[in-house]
C-alpha cells in the first residue's frame, strides 16, 4: 500500500484513490455517530431515556384504541401507588422508516428497543407520526391535566429521533407543525440516525451522510446526543400549487389537494386564468426544484417502484441514479433536438421578493439553465454545497448575504446540464447563482414540452401544462420554525 505522501503523488493509482475514498467515508460515518471518546453505560442510558411503565401502557392503549383519554385508568392505578412514579430526564421515542437503509430497519429496531422500552420504537408502517401526535402526546396531555406531575414533565421534555431519509424527517416535522397551530406547546425537537440516500438533513444537523450497523456502540452515541445536543432551529417552506380544472398528475404524498388559494395580489397576472383550478399545498425543508433534475429524479423513482430488487442500499442506490442520468438527455441531448428548446426559459417565468424587499421582481431564467432548485440547507445530493461558500466582497457586489438553514431565505441557483451539474457536485465550480428570495412563484406555460418535471425534497412528479393556461407554484416560509437536535 502507498503511503500517504505517495498517494497524493502524481504516481496514484485509482485502486488506492479508491481505497482512500472508502476509508474516508467510513471516517465520515464513524464520526457521524461519534464512536468515539468515553464509555456509555447501557443501564444509566436506559434510566434517562425510558418512560414509566404506566406511561408507557398508557401511550400504548392511548395509540392503539385512537382515543388519548384511554391511558387514565394507569393514571388512576399509579396514583394509588405510594412510590410516584418520575419522569426521564430526557425521555426518547424513535421512529422508523423499515424500508430505507436497505432494508436495516428492523435489526436497528431490537437494538433500540433494548437500550429503551418497545413501547418507544415505533415502525412507521404501523403508527403514522400523526397518530402519535394526536393520541399519543395527546394522552400525555390528557394524564398532565388530571394533575399527573410524572406525564406532565415527561410531555415537556420529550424528544422524537427519526430512523430514516428525509422524507421520513420531512413527514414527522410537518406533522408536528400542528402543534404550533392547535397551542400545544412545546413541540419536541427531532433528531436523525441516517437510513436513507442523500440524508442532507442528517448531515446538515451534524448526524452525518450514514449510519454504520458494524458498530454496536453507534447506537448508543446516537442516542446520547440525542438526549444532551443543543436545540437550533430550521425554516420551512410552504408550496402551493395551482392549475387548471381537468389537469391529471399524480402528486407525492407530500402534496395533498385543498381548497382554491388566491394568488399574491401584489403581483400581476399575465394571460387569462381558468375559470376553475385545482390546488395543492405542501412542506418542504430542502429543496424544490424544476427541470432535468426533478426528471431524472422521477424516472429513478419509477424505475425502482417498477423493480424494487434494485433497491439495496444507499450505494447501490446512487450508482443506479448515476447511470440513468445518462438516459434522460441530461448529459447527452440528442442531435434532432435543438438544444435551446430544452432551456427552462422556454416555459418558466420567475417572480422573487428579496430580502428587505416586499416587491416582486421579474428575475430572468438564463437559456442555458435546464434545472432551477431553491435550496434551504448547506447540503444538497447527498452532501454537497452547490451554492459554495461565497466571499465577502462577491456577496456584497450581488446583494446577497451568508446562507443559513434559518435566515428566511432561499437560495436560487441553476445547472446547465449534466456535466455543470457534475463539476457543481465535486465542489470544482458553484453552481449559476441566480437570487435569494424571501418567496417565490413560478409561471409554467407549455409550449414546445407537454410536461413540466418537479420534486420537493427527492420525491418528484410529472406536471403537464397547458398551451391556453399557466400552471402557477408559489412558496411562501411557514410562519413556525421547526425544532432540531444538533447532532455534532
Amino acid at each position: 500500500m502507498n503511503s500517504p505522501s505517495s498517494s497524493s503523488s502524481s504516481s496514484t493509482t485509482g485502486n488506492d484513490a479508491n481505497k482512500f475514498a472508502i476509508r474516508s467515508s467510513i471516517v465520515e460515518s464513524i464520526r457521524g455517530c461519534g464512536i468515539s471518546g468515553q464509555r456509555i453505560d447501557k443501564e444509566d442510558l436506559k434510566r434517562n431515556l425510558t418512560m414509566p411503565l404506566y406511561l408507557r401502557m398508557a401511550m400504548r392503549d392511548a395509540i392503539r384504541l385512537k382515543d388519548s383519554a384511554a391511558g387514565e385508568s394507569f393514571f388512576l392505578r399509579e396514583a394509588d401507588d405510594d412510590n410516584a412514579a418520575v419522569a426521564p430526564l430526557t425521555p426518547i421515542v424513535v421512529f422508523i422508516n423499515p424500508r430505507s437503509g436497505g432494508r436495516h430497519g428492523p435489526v436497528l429496531m431490537e437494538r433500540l428497543q433494548d437500550l429503551m422500552s418497545e413501547e418507544q420504537v415505533f415502525d412507521l408502517l404501523d403508527v403514522k407520526p400523526p397518530e402519535f401526535i394526536k393520541y399519543g402526546l395527546g394522552c400525555l396531555e390528557t394524564l398532565t391535566a388530571f394533575g399527573d406531575i410524572c406525564a406532565k414533565e415527561t410531555r415537556e421534555r420529550i424528544r422524537i429521533m427519526v430512523a430514516g431519509g428525509d422524507g421520513s424527517v420531512g413527514w414527522v416535522l410537518g406533522c408536528l407543525t400542528e402543534l404550533n397551530t392547535q397551542g400545544r406547546e412545546p413541540v419536541p425537537p427531532v433528531g436523525i440516525i441516517p437510513l436513507g440516500t442523500g440524508n442532507d438533513l442528517s448531515r446538515c444537523f451534524g448526524w452525518g451522510g450514514s449510519f454504520p450497523f458494524s458498530w454496536k456502540a453507534a447506537i448508543k452515541r446516537t442516542l446520547q446526543k440525542a438526549s444532551t445536543g443543543p436545540i437550533c432551529r430550521l425554516d420551512s417552506w410552504r408550496v402551493s400549487l395551482s392549475m387548471p380544472e381537468g389537469t391529471t398528475v399524480e402528486p407525492p404524498y407530500s402534496l395533498k389537494q385543498t381548497e382554491e388559494f388566491s394568488l399574491d395580489e401584489d403581483l400581476e397576472v399575465e394571460g387569462e386564468l381558468p375559470e376553475k383550478v385545482i390546488c395543492y399545498e405542501g412542506v418542504f425543508y430542502n429543496y424544490f426544484s424544476i427541470g432535468m433534475d426533478a426528471q431524472v429524479a422521477y424516472g429513478f423513482h419509477h424505475l425502482r417502484n417498477e423493480k424494487p430488487y434494485l433497491a439495496q442500499g444507499p450505494i447501490a442506490n446512487k450508482i443506479i441514479y448515476s447511470g440513468y442520468t445518462c438516459t434522460q438527455g441530461w448529459f447527452f441531448t440528442p442531435c434532432s433536438s435543438e438544444p435551446g428548446l430544452r432551456g427552462l426559459k422556454n416555459i418558466l417565468r420567475m417572480h422573487v421578493k428579496k430580502i428587505n424587499c416586499s416587491e416582486w421582481e421579474l428575475v430572468p431564467v438564463p437559456t442555458s439553465v435546464r434545472a432551477v432548485v431553491a435550496l434551504n440547507l448547506h447540503s444538497y445530493g447527498s452532501g454537497r454545497n452547490p451554492w459554495g461558500n461565497l466571499k465577502p466582497e462577491y456577496l456584497d457586489k450581488r446583494g446577497f448575504v451568508e446562507a443559513q438553514v434559518d435566515d428566511g431565505l432561499l437560495e436560487i441557483f441553476g445547472l446547465k446540464q449534466g456535466w455543470h451539474a457534475s463539476f457543481v457536485m465535486v465542489e470544482l465550480i458553484s453552481a449559476k447563482h441566480i437570487a435569494q428570495a424571501t418567496a417565490i412563484r413560478l409561471e409554467v406555460r407549455g409550449g414546445e414540452w407537454k410536461d413540466a418535471y418537479m420534486q420537493m425534497d427527492g420525491e418528484p412528479w410529472k406536471q403537464p401544462m397547458s398551451k391556453d393556461f399557466s400552471t402557477f407554484v408559489e412558496i411562501r416560509r411557514e410562519p413556525f420554525q421547526s425544532l432540531m437536535i444538533n447532532g455534532e
